[in-house]
């Protein structure tokens, strides 16, 4: 193996190869599987595992948590190692609990990307071969073409017009000429023209290179470390990290001022600790990060059923929260089948001579598949036994041009089609019907306005030009001038049948969608109206060019199409769109479209992507279909709605009994609760929120785009919150004043109280809707009534000696039901009052 210190780029290829064991036809099979168990998958880091110890002990990384057990372990030494115990098996219960969860969800997760893996060619056995980037060793020959990812740093053995975008690494703007070749060892990473690097991509061209170096030891992998590798953070990851913030000061608060109290009245100092400690566990809802790794996994579980596949569960958030959505109009508008309408001569008739012309430029082709020429290919086929081909010029974006040269006839004869402007950019004569040439002045007019007519319906024009080469067997890009046009190719691409209907709907969800593409004004003005818009606001390329970015700012989101845009232009209009406020998803499956799938909040590409393409974005379709990403839109406000379920109940009810305590214990000579109860009473209500992933959201909720709001889950918490503590202290006088209850009766009757009615109430808060008109989901009915009935029987059976609970009088039980019955319904009336006023606040008439 070559040493990782070895200046490659500056050796012979012979050479290279020899140090790496391997030839150009690559290695075998067998050495391959070898060298992979040697230098390790082709990733810079090791994927998280889903089951070990590690995620087991993530369960514990709560401060407040690792308190409480650093606290019930001295309590074994110094105090009651009964209690301790109880508490230690209650919090590891509950670790458990998290940890079979999010086990649950990552397997699910694994499961799902092996559907989307990125595959490299390479040549293995002496035969041409796909292999899953990772399985790609040191050695490895790799195939590559136009939007082919590079899947390790590389030495180039053979290029035909190989340019490669190499931003990602060196933040270079324009593609790089890649070709064979020596250069000295003391030259920087932009100027080494004979390798390639990981993290980069083929814009144009086809090559054939030697693996070097793979994973950390790759140059991208060097810097992996100091580069923005990890995702950016979303909208919801953002609001969970303050919410956990805002949980952090209330409990610290709580957790100090209840102790100093309990101290002040004499109450045992360690019981006093522990309880302060329960107190601030049963605050904190525990099981957040698993219940948002479950909602998360479900949706992605729903989600492929719909055959979308979520690589970042993160961007599933996102999507309850996009109200824009850009889309190029090529097979997601449209059907994606591009078709061939006609071949004409420069006097509008239909035209042999230029469609065989047309075919020898497409059947030729060797650069990346596309549909343009493939159209060709299939409307009719001709006899090119007379043609020879000799070199061809790769398409490119900035030239939007394909040269062919092929021998004909004895002579070297340059083909070449492309966008019609581009094209006539590069000719001085134009051909007529009857061969005669005249200056390409005389009929500019006449092509300006046939290219106008046949756009305005929705037609995409090219334009094919010839140059007589006389004996040249090689074309480089500067052949293409003083060239002759002599026809049009004219296609067309219809929009799919339910388009209009589908974005009918994104509407209807809030999402407006904006068109992105490289066409015309006139071609985008026509599918746009063919799918929905009425009178659109268009931008063109030429015009976001002359725009400052303020400019940009205040604009984009008026825009409904952005017509003749270039690549580069793409992630600009994203940026503009999200620094306006919007949350803005993209879907892309070209080159040219990982920037901006990048810079968009969700990214959303197609299986049939190209490399660079599919790795960058977060959903893949694994069919071409806007109607998932309406689906998916819904999939993913339904998890995000329940996930807030789950903040809403654990925090209100939570807060209300924390609060509750905290006064109960200023007037009781007591305990209110010992802390092993408190932390039961904690656990029991958690387990109805461990299936509120799968429960049912009311309609008009996914109607509208979902955004975390910190300041409504606040007002939310406090409102309920002292509901909660109203009813807990009328359970206080029923116990005290009518039962007459000591310290065990007391605390017993509040436990089966809190129980009861933090599950129930669970009923209430899930929905907007007047909850006996709202089936919830049949898990989340199940646990919330189970639990209740447990809470209930508890105190009769066995475990209650262990929990230190006693029987309480039956007479109780008609009391609490009627309190309970009481809290349900004030609930219903605080919600209706709350919503009522949070709309009016927003949403002023």
């Amino acid at each position: 193996m070559i040493e990782s210190s070895t200046a490659y780029w500056s050796q012979e290829t012979a050479s290279v190869l020899a140090g790496l064991g391997s030839s150009a036809s690559g290695l075998s099979t067998a050495d391959a599987q070898r060298r992979l168990q040697e230098v390790g998958p082709n990733r810079f880091q090791e994927r998280r595992k889903s089951e070990g110890l590690q995620l087991l002990l993530a369960q514990f990384k709560n401060p407040v948590i690792l308190i409480l057990l650093v606290a019930a372990t001295l309590s074994i030494f110094l105090h009651d190692r009964a209690d301790a115990a109880i508490i230690l098996a209650i919090v590891l219960v509950s670790g458990l609990l998290g940890y079979w969860q999010e086990r649950g969800a990552a397997i699910a997760v694994e499961k799902l990307l092996e559907l989307v893996e990125v595959r490299a060619r390479v040549r293995r056995d002496g035969a041409d071969v796909e292999v899953p980037v990772d399985e790609v060793v040191p050695g490895d020959v790799v195939l590559l073409g136009a939007g082919s990812g590079i899947p390790g740093d590389c030495l180039v053995l053979e290029s035909h017009d190989l340019c490669v975008d190499e931003a990602a690494l060196t933040g270079e703007t324009f593609p790089v000429d890649k070709s064979p070749g020596v250069v000295p060892a003391e030259t920087g990473l932009t100027a080494r023209t004979n390798v390639l690097f990981m993290g980069t991509h083929v814009v144009s061209g086809s090559g054939l290179a030697v693996v070097v170096r793979t994973g950390r030891q790759t140059e991208f992998g060097k810097v992996a470390g100091r580069l923005a590798l990890r995702s950016p953070e979303t909208d919801f990851e953002r609001g969970v990290r303050r919410f956990g913030y805002f949980l952090m000061q209330v409990t610290l608060l709580m957790l100090v001022g209840i102790f100093a109290i309990n101290t002040y009245l004499h109450k045992p100092v360690v019981d006093s600790f522990l309880f302060a400690l329960a107190l601030a566990v049963g605050l904190t809802p525990q099981l957040l990060p698993a219940i948002v790794s479950v909602s998360l996994a479900q949706g992605a579980k729903r989600m492929a059923k719909d055959k979308v596949v979520v690589k970042r569960l993160a961007s599933i958030e996102n999507l309850g929260s996009m109200n824009v959505f850009c889309s190029d109009k090529t097979g997601t508008l449209t059907e994606g089948t591009v078709h061939l309408y006609k071949a004409q001569n420069l006097a509008g008739e239909d035209s042999d001579r230029v469609l065989e012309l047309a075919y020898v430029n497409s059947v030729f082709e060797t650069g990346f598949p596309n549909p343009i020429d493939e159209a060709i290919r299939t409307f009719r086929k001709f006899d090119v036994s007379g043609y020879a081909k000799l070199d061809e010029i790769p398409y490119d974006f900035v030239r939007k041009r394909l040269s062919m040269l092929v021998a004909h006839n004895g002579q070297s004869l340059l083909v070449t089609k492309g966008a019609l402007d581009n094209v006539v950019a590069v000719c001085t004569t134009a051909e007529l019907p009857d061969g005669t040439t005249v200056g390409i002045d005389e009929v500019r007019d006449q092509l300006a306005e046939r290219y106008r007519s046949f756009s305005a319906e929705g037609y995409r024009v090219l334009g094919l030009a010839i140059r007589e080469m006389g004996s040249g067997r090689l074309a480089q890009r500067d052949a293409e001038a003083e060239m002759c046009l002599v026809g049009y190719l004219i296609f067309y691409d219809p929009p799919k049948a339910s388009v209009a209907v589908t974005v009918s709907e994104l509407r209807g969800l809030g999402v407006s969608l904006k068109m992105i593409t490289g066409d015309n004004h006139l071609v985008a003005r026509s599918v746009g109206a063919s799918v929905g818009f009425d009178d659109p606001v268009i931008l063109t390329g030429p015009e976001l060019r002359k725009m400052s970015d303020e400019a940009l700012l205040s604009r984009a989101p008026g825009v409904d199409i952005y017509a003749e845009v270039e690549p580069n232009q793409k992630e600009r209009i994203l940026l503009s769109l999200k620094k306006s406020g919007h949350v803005v998803g993209y879907m892309g499956d070209g080159i040219n479209d990982a920037p901006a799938l990048h810079a968009a909040d969700v990214g959303i590409s197609v299986d049939g992507a190209v490399d660079v393409a599919k790795d960058a974005a977060d959903i893949v379709l694994l069919e071409r279909d806007l109607g998932a990403v309406v689906r998916a839109v819904r999939n993913g406000r339904t998890t995000f709605t329940n996930t807030l379920k789950y903040i809403f109940m654990a925090t209100s009810a939570n807060f209300g009994n924390m609060f509750s305590m905290a006064g109960a214990s200023l007037f009781l000579l007591f305990l209110p609760l010992l802390p092993q109860q408190i932390l039961l009473t904690n656990l029991l209500t958690d387990f109805p929120g461990m299936t509120i992933a799968s429960d049912r959201v009311d309609p008009e909720i996914v109607e509208r785009p979902r955004r975390w709001d910190l300041g409504f889950i606040k007002r939310f918490m406090i409102t309920f919150g002292v509901l909660s503590s109203v009813f807990d202290y009328l359970t206080f006088a029923v116990l005290l004043l009518v039962l007459k209850a000591g310290p065990d009766e007391f605390r017993t009757g509040w436990f089966v109280e809190s129980v009861v009615s933090a599950c129930l109430v669970v009923l209430v808060v899930r929905t907007r809707r007047p909850f006996y008109r709202t089936m919830p989901g049949q898990p989340l009915l199940f646990t919330t009534h189970a639990v209740a009935v447990i809470a209930i029987i508890l105190p009769f059976t066995p475990l209650a000696k262990v929990f230190s609970f006693t029987s309480i009088p039956l007479v109780f039980l008609p009391a609490l039901a009627a309190i309970v019955a009481a809290y349900i319904g004030s609930a219903e009336l605080t919600k209706r009052w709350f919503f009522r006023r949070e709309d009016r606040e927003n949403h002023p008439a």
